[in-house]
């Protein structure tokens, strides 16, 4: 079982903008739990706390002190300040050991392909299920070495144990190619110069070849 990250949290009654301001005010942010029984708890948890607990991973483990008894939660959502970026609410789920959840994680491309190559992401995240409490934090594409043309889609990841996604394996996640140089910048820059040489030489005066009469 994956460590979780204990949350000092409380329940709370007041709702709305005032309340969750006087929250954030107090060094606190508003947060929903769902999935912890037939009912939804409002809680207010720890800014620092929650910002270290997720500052590296989106799908956090937490644990809550909920009615005097631990609980197991997945940070599903975080809302975003959109100037400041800091945490303005969080929504929870309360799950158990060894239930499957479907998340969303990032993908993590490791190692160097070929010389003269570089490697296109063609997918940044998979949709995958995983226990609850086993979650990685991302999934790992080796690209150590690969040649130009290599193409590894979803069927081919060599998923951690107990990971598994219902995603078409025939999507394309990363692929290995020489960079193609676009020259057709340069062959308009080589027109444009050719054809103001051409005017230039248009405008130049024509040499007088008559004699002044005597």
């Amino acid at each position: 079982m994956v460590d979780s990250v204990k949350l000092t949290n409380e329940t709370r009654e007041d709702f709305g903008k005032g309340a969750a301001r006087r929250l954030r005010r107090a060094g606190k942010i508003p947060a929903v739990l769902y999935g912890a029984g037939d009912e939804t708890i409002h809680i207010a948890l720890d800014a620092h706390e929650t910002f270290l607990a997720v500052r590296h991973n989106a799908n956090a483990l937490v644990t809550l002190k909920i009615n005097g008894k631990n609980q197991l939660a997945l940070v599903r959502d975080i809302q975003h300040h959109p100037m400041t970026w800091d945490i303005e609410h969080v929504d929870l789920i309360g799950v158990r050991k060894g239930e499957k959840v479907e998340v969303t994680v990032p993908v993590t491309v490791v190692g160097e392909p070929a010389p003269g190559t570089v490697v296109t992401t063609d997918l940044l995240s998979l949709v995958i299920l995983a226990d609850a409490t086993a979650i990685p934090e991302s999934i790992e594409i080796d690209v150590e070495g690969k040649e130009e043309g290599t193409q590894i889609r979803i069927g081919t990841i060599d998923f951690p144990e107990g990971v598994t996604t219902d995603m078409d394996p025939e999507d394309l996640v990363v692929s290995v190619n020489v960079p193609q140089v676009d020259t057709s910048i340069e062959e308009a820059d080589a027109a444009l110069a050719a054809e103001q040489s051409a005017e230039t030489e248009d405008e130049a005066p024509a040499e007088d070849t008559e004699k002044d009469s005597e």
